[in-house]
């Protein structure tokens, strides 16, 4: 069997569980972030910024800042979620839409202070909450569909990696297989990904 071949089992199961983690995820973060605003504890703020700070600035470049300001605002995101960590409400909102919404206006005070007329966001701007929920809903649907025209070992990494945030090296581990494979899978997946989702994915 070749190396990208597909290794069988459910693909609907690897959306499900996919679906299941995310939601736990979001639970898990949710209360760091609370935790976080209770005891200001550096540790606790170390891990929120080690795993939100490269989606932060991933979001960011996608409202169109260029990438050395992405950085910078980045870094203005996550000491405002240190500083105003006191003020979330899991019962309001789940701490990713907090932190992209405290992204997000970073953004925009950093685009009044420059006078950046071009890299004006929408002027049609629902709720930052409901946007952010709308936002995950139509990604998690069109990377269903994805997924589903993967064959099954590229499903599997893509889960582990894409939902799960694990590294490469945590995935070889975890499925037992080396490091350039999972490399390998993950490269196919992709390409296949912005085949399917066209030059912008």
């Amino acid at each position: 069997m070749q190396e990208d071949e597909p290794i069988g089992g459910d693909v609907n199961a690897v959306t499900k569980l996919a679906e299941d983690s995310r939601k736990q995820m979001r639970d898990e973060w949710s209360a760091q972030l609370m935790s976080l605003g209770e005891t200001r504890d550096k540790v606790v703020f170390a891990q929120l910024f080690s795993y939100f700070a490269p989606r932060v600035k991933a979001y960011i470049i996608r409202l169109g800042m260029p990438l050395a300001t992405a950085e910078e605002v980045t870094q203005e995101a996550m000491l405002a979620v240190w500083r105003k960590a006191h003020m979330f409400n899991s019962e309001k909102a789940a701490a990713s839409t907090w932190i992209f919404t405290l992204a997000r206006n970073q953004c925009i005070d950093r685009m009044r202070r420059e006078k950046a007329v071009e890299y004006e966001l929408p002027e049609e701007e629902p709720d930052p909450d409901q946007r952010d929920n709308a936002e995950h809903a139509i990604l998690a649907e069109r990377m269903q569909i994805a997924i589903q025209q993967l064959p099954e070992n590229q499903a599997q990494v893509l889960h582990l990696s894409y939902y799960e945030g694990k590294s490469h090296s945590e995935i070889a581990e975890q499925l037992g297989i080396p490091l350039g494979s999972v490399k390998s899978r993950l490269r196919l997946a992709f390409s296949k990904l912005k085949t399917y989702w066209g030059e912008e994915a």
